[in-house]
């Protein structure tokens, strides 16, 4: 499945991938405030997240749905509902710094809710940000979330604890 937008597109991972996922994910500012997401990101962490993808996408029911943002066939970034269940689902995401400040994130969110309300019939969507993370807490804020509360000490990364900011959308 694509979702299409006027300057990128959204598609499932695919093989040659690697190389783009990993110019663009392979950030100390890109992983500092997601779980998933390590630093250094090496190529087998790219060929491990591709090929787990392309499996996922072979499931007739996944419980995860993960899209690449395509930029000129780059991928440039990524977004993900996690844990989908029934009426709900998790978000995240992440996206290259040379793209920072565009818009362009807060575009994908939208773009990535319309679908999950729309066809995946969900009625909840929600996100935990760190709490420093005030660019992420504003792309979500942008596309209409809202912060339900903090989730204190909720956040481990790197040795360090955070608290989480629990944001939710609803249909």
């Amino acid at each position: 499945m694509i979702l299409r937008a006027k300057a990128f597109s959204l598609r499932p991972f695919r093989k040659g991938d690697e190389i783009s996922l990993r110019t663009n994910i392979n950030s100390r500012n890109v992983s500092r405030y997601t779980l998933r997401i390590p630093f250094p990101y090496l190529a087998r962490h790219a060929r491990g997240w591709v090929k787990k993808n392309i499996s996922l996408g072979s499931r007739r029911k996944a419980d995860e749905l993960n899209f690449a943002i395509d930029m000129k066939g780059e991928v440039v970034g990524g977004i993900s509902l996690m844990h989908i269940e029934k009426h709900k689902a998790e978000i995240g995401y992440w996206l290259g710094e040379k793209y920072w400040g565009r818009g362009i994130m807060t575009e994908v969110v939208k773009l990535v809710c319309g679908h999950a309300f729309g066809r995946l019939k969900l009625g909840r969507i929600y996100a935990s940000v760190f709490r420093p993370n005030r660019a992420s807490a504003r792309v979500l804020e942008k596309a209409g979330f809202r912060l339900e509360g903090i989730n204190r000490k909720n956040c481990l990364k790197n040795g360090r604890i955070y608290d989480g900011m629990l944001y939710a959308k609803t249909r």
